[in-house]
């Protein structure tokens, strides 16, 4: 899923089923993603926060956010890329997770990176 914003950064996310890192027994399953943001304005930007709305099947939520991802402050010039990889953990073989990401540009301005909702489920779940 590659989703473009008025700010021409564009978010691109792959997931994976960590099997041997869940304990379905114990209701834990455990996903990766792989987020790619992509600068494709003109403008160069750095990514100061990010916020996370997690959903399990049964409908229980958590929230996390923070400074940055995975301890950075990606500076991306116009057409730089940053790739980065992180986990979450569900009680349920299937959730979403969905968000955003604060930014701001060399000339101060912050704005709002949207990061619509993906499926995180365990392979052979969904039909």
């Amino acid at each position: 899923m590659t989703i473009e914003n008025n700010n021409k950064i564009s978010i691109n996310v792959h997931t994976n089923y960590l099997a041997n890192k869940s304990e379905p027994e114990k209701e834990r399953y455990v996903f990766s993603y792989t987020i790619t943001i992509k600068n494709a304005g003109n403008n160069a930007a750095r990514l100061i926060s990010r916020y996370w709305k997690i959903t399990g099947g049964n409908g229980s939520e958590q929230e996390v956010e923070g400074d940055g991802v995975v301890g950075q402050h990606p500076y991306l010039a116009p057409e730089q890329e940053f790739t980065y990889t992180s986990a979450a953990m569900l009680d349920t073989p299937v959730g979403m997770m969905q968000g955003h990401y604060m930014m701001v540009d060399d000339d101060g301005d912050h704005f709002e990176v949207a990061i619509p909702a993906f499926t995180l489920a365990v392979p052979q779940t969904l039909h």
